[in-house]
This record gives structure tokens, sequence and C-alpha cells, in this order.
């Protein structure tokens, strides 16, 4: 992908990964750590986990192409260099997505749990619920960086500090 309606692909492909990449983490780690949410989600979390996925190499293979066509400045490479890194965060969202998705299937499909079926699975239970809130914020702090490197680089020298009267009635 070039360009959308005359515009780079990348500064509108942006916008999924900055919602769905800290919509999916939420979603995870309210899942992770509520099974009723597991259960309520449903399949939903893998399937948004999975277009959270797919969204940031599109994004990023974009921006690949947005800064061939920009000049060269550091503030730029800087940015690619950091959404390099997202990919590794949004494996790990969709891989405990579907995780947490498939215990809570399992879970479900298991009618008349006993209670000590139950602790044994706690340690587990804890275990992805402390991974997911690691990879969930990880990746949240990652889009971030991210997004503030992105918005230096394409602001830095795009505007006034002081008013210009243009456009304010004079």
């Amino acid at each position: 992908m070039t360009l959308i309606n005359g515009l780079p692909a990348h500064v509108l492909l942006v916008h999924v990964v900055v919602v769905l990449i800290p919509l999916t983490a939420l979603a995870l780690v309210t899942a992770a750590l509520w099974p009723g949410a597991a259960r309520r989600l449903g399949v939903l979390l893998p399937a948004v986990a999975l277009v959270s996925l797919v969204s940031v190499p599109l994004t990023t293979q974009a921006g690949e192409w947005l800064e061939r066509h920009v000049d060269d400045d550091a503030l730029v490479r800087r940015h690619t260099e950091l959404g390099d890194g997202l990919l590794p965060w949004a494996v790990g969202l969709f891989v405990l997505a579907a995780v947490v998705w498939w215990a809570g299937r399992r879970a479900a499909a298991e009618p008349g749990q006993g209670r000590g079926t139950r602790w044994a699975a706690l340690p587990v239970r804890i275990a992805v619920g402390v991974l997911s809130l690691a990879v969930a914020v990880g990746a949240v702090v990652d889009v971030y960086r991210i997004g503030d490197s992105g918005a230096r680089a394409a602001w830095h020298d795009a505007y006034s500090k002081e008013a210009t009267g243009a456009g304010h009635g004079s």
C-alpha cells in the first residue's frame, strides 16, 4: 500500500494501529484476569488481536514507502526504527488472546468443575494474567513511543509557536 485517496497510506493506517493495539491490550488483560469477560468476549478477542497483528506490518510497510518519499531526517529515521519494534508486541497480544480464548472455551466445555480443578488451574491463570499484563503494557508503551516520535518527525518544523492571525477574522 502506498496511497489511499491521494494521501500516503501510512498516515491513515496508523490510526488503526493506534486504536486497535491499546484496545486489544485492554481486552486481553480484562479477559485474562476476569474469566467472565473472556466468556463474554468469546472469539471477538482473538479476532480483534488478529486484525491488530495484521495492521502492524501493513502500516510499517506503508511507512517505509513514505520514508523513501520524504526528506532524510534523524527524527524520521528514529520513528522508523521504533516502528520496526512493534510487531513482536502485536504477535504477543495475538498469541495470548488466543490462549485466553481457548482456555475460556475449554473451561466452559467442562461442566461441573470441582474446586480442586479450579485450584490446579490457578497458577496457570495467574501466569497468563501476569504475562498478558506485561505484554499489554509493553505494547501500549511502544505504541505511545512510536506515535510520539512520528508526531515529532511530522511536526517539528511545520508550525509557528506564535499565532499568525490567519483565519481569525482579522
